[in-house]
């Protein structure tokens, strides 16, 4: 694969907001839309578009276009194209299948475009950086990557590729799974389900193969990772799986099988009672917070 020089890295971002400017924001003149005194058409933004994958044909620059493949292979190989930053058996598309591209199973398309943006788990701003880097610490069960490296401008290009065109700050439709439930998981269902259609791709031991990610255990993602949660595996679960037959389980299955994987042991992720600093951590969250604790304590 053709180097990308790290001073042609650097140009990647500003390159990349340039891809997605031309979506940034619609321009529409109406009765009810205010016009400037020079009648110039005021922007307003876009709160939703349709899905669409970019196409490669779309970049014009040699050196953007080589980052960008590089990008797509990182996250494709992630554990043997960065070792020391993955401490588990999976890559970064296990989760998001087809290169992040394939709509309802949490794409990639169109996340660049929506950072910075707030997360409540750490009760601030992100960048795109850090959202990357907590994928690497917690579902990677790894270590984050230098944010100024050439791996992680990589990672950006291909992210910024996906949202090329696509507006600034709007919601992509199928951006994520459609939810489902919630309902109560039963385990002993979830093992018998689990044992019927799951076992030949992760194993009896829930510990994958060379070509299927590991769902507990120590090659697994750690307990401070999405998937850790019922209702985001029972959601993932139930668009994303089998992947012989993905969106056959019921939805009740769905979550009898998150229920039992999630109850499975898995490894810890230090720090994670420091999540959700102001108190609001979602219902499923598999391990107490000091900020909801905290809350509790002061409201008996």
């Amino acid at each position: 694969m053709k180097h990308v020089s790290l001073g042609g890295a650097v140009a990647l971002r500003g390159l990349a907001l340039l891809i997605t400017g031309s979506g940034m924001l619609a321009c529409r003149q109406d009765a009810e839309s205010p016009a400037v005194a020079d009648s110039t058409p005021v922007p307003v933004p876009l709160a939703r578009v349709a899905f669409r994958v970019p196409d490669e044909r779309e970049i014009t620059d040699a050196v953007v276009l080589a980052s960008v493949r590089r990008g797509r292979a990182l996250l494709a190989f992630t554990r043997d194209s960065l070792p020391r930053h993955v401490g588990n058996r999976l890559q970064c598309v296990s989760c998001h299948p087809d290169n992040g591209t394939r709509p309802d199973v949490m794409p990639w398309v169109g996340v660049y475009a929506r950072f910075p943006q707030y997360r409540a788990r750490v009760g601030g701003i992100q960048l795109i950086e850090d959202r990357v880097n907590d994928c690497f610490k917690r579902s990677m069960n790894g270590r984050p990557l230098i944010p100024e490296s050439r791996d992680m401008r990589d990672i950006v290009a291909y992210l910024a590729f996906l949202s090329s065109g696509y507006p600034v700050f709007a919601q992509v439709a199928r951006q994520s799974f459609p939810r489902i439930g919630p309902l109560a998981g039963d385990t002993t269902r979830g093992a018998a389900t689990f044992v019927a259609k799951c076992i030949v791709c992760h194993g009896a031991d829930g510990a994958g193969t060379e070509v299927f990610p590991a769902l507990w255990g120590p090659g697994s993602f750690n307990i401070g990772a999405g998937m850790a949660r019922l209702q985001t595996a029972a959601a993932f679960i139930k668009v994303a799986m089998p992947q012989t037959a993905p969106g056959s389980l019921t939805d009740q299955e769905a979550y009898d099988l998150a229920a039992y994987i999630t109850s499975r042991p898995r490894p810890d992720f230090p720090g994670k009672e420091l999540d959700w600093p102001r108190g609001d951590p979602p219902a499923d969250v598999a391990y107490p917070t000091a900020a909801a604790s905290s809350r509790k304590g002061a409201t008996r």
